[in-house]
């Protein structure tokens, strides 16, 4: 197969053995060459369409959460020469009915800016675990939020407070009570040790026994724990 290449260079080409010899180190080369482009615009395109689609999802779920679409309607006068082209003022957009809060997911929180997908994620994670808000400042116990941030989203979507899941203290184990936000594991760890050679707690106020939990921690966590 070689020889019978190298014999076409000679035929056709005229190319001398040396000379088909260094021609066939080039050809790669020159193939890679040719390549590169056609890669780097697949890779382009895929990129191109994965943002599509991400915008598309987000744009999705705000039409699902009662958004409208609306497109300015932008109408320019034509005066005199002698004056200035004047644009009719843009008609007030009407104003839209804001999300709850405890309804909107991680794709329509990306709406407000300074919210990506991870802070998004953590903010869900944080309020479907802590099973309601009591007031919007609990949002800062969320790593890496800031009080700008915060008044931001607040500004996007309508805060109702309120506590729909509560701590089954006196029943759940270590891992379930760990699940919420304000229990650490080894707090959890704790809780269930003292419940098991003390007896069930009968309120918030038998935390303080244990001489690891303070005052302020108990009053945090004291709305969201069930005795039954």
């Amino acid at each position: 197969m070689k020889n019978k290449f190298f014999f076409w260079l000679k035929t056709y080409l005229g190319f001398s053995k040396r000379e088909s010899q260094g021609f066939v180190l080039v050809l790669p080369i020159l193939v890679g060459l040719y390549s590169i482009p056609k890669i780097y615009e697949h890779i382009v395109q895929q990129h191109t369409s994965t943002d599509y689609n991400s915008y598309q999802n987000i744009i999705d779920s705000l039409v699902i959460a009662g958004y409208e679409r609306t497109i300015p309607n932008l109408e320019t006068q034509q005066q005199d020469s002698t004056q200035k082209r004047n644009s009719t003022p843009r008609p007030r957009a009407t104003a839209l009915n804001k999300l709850d809060f405890n309804e909107a997911d991680s794709i329509v929180l990306q709406i407000v800016p300074g919210i990506g997908q991870t802070m998004a994620g953590r903010i869900v994670k944080f309020r479907d675990g802590l099973g309601g808000m009591m007031e919007k400042e609990q949002l800062l116990d969320v790593f890496g939020m800031n009080e700008e941030v915060m008044e931001r989203v607040f500004q996007y979507f309508d805060f109702t407070p309120g506590i729909y899941k509560k701590v089954a203290i006196n029943q759940w184990d270590a891992s379930s009570l760990a699940n919420h936000p304000y229990i650490t594991y080894g707090a959890a760890k704790v809780i269930v040790a003292y419940r098991t050679q003390h007896g069930p707690y009968s309120e918030a106020e038998d935390l303080l026994k244990v001489k690891i939990f303070t005052e302020d921690w108990v009053e945090k966590i004291k709305p969201y724990l069930n005795f039954d």
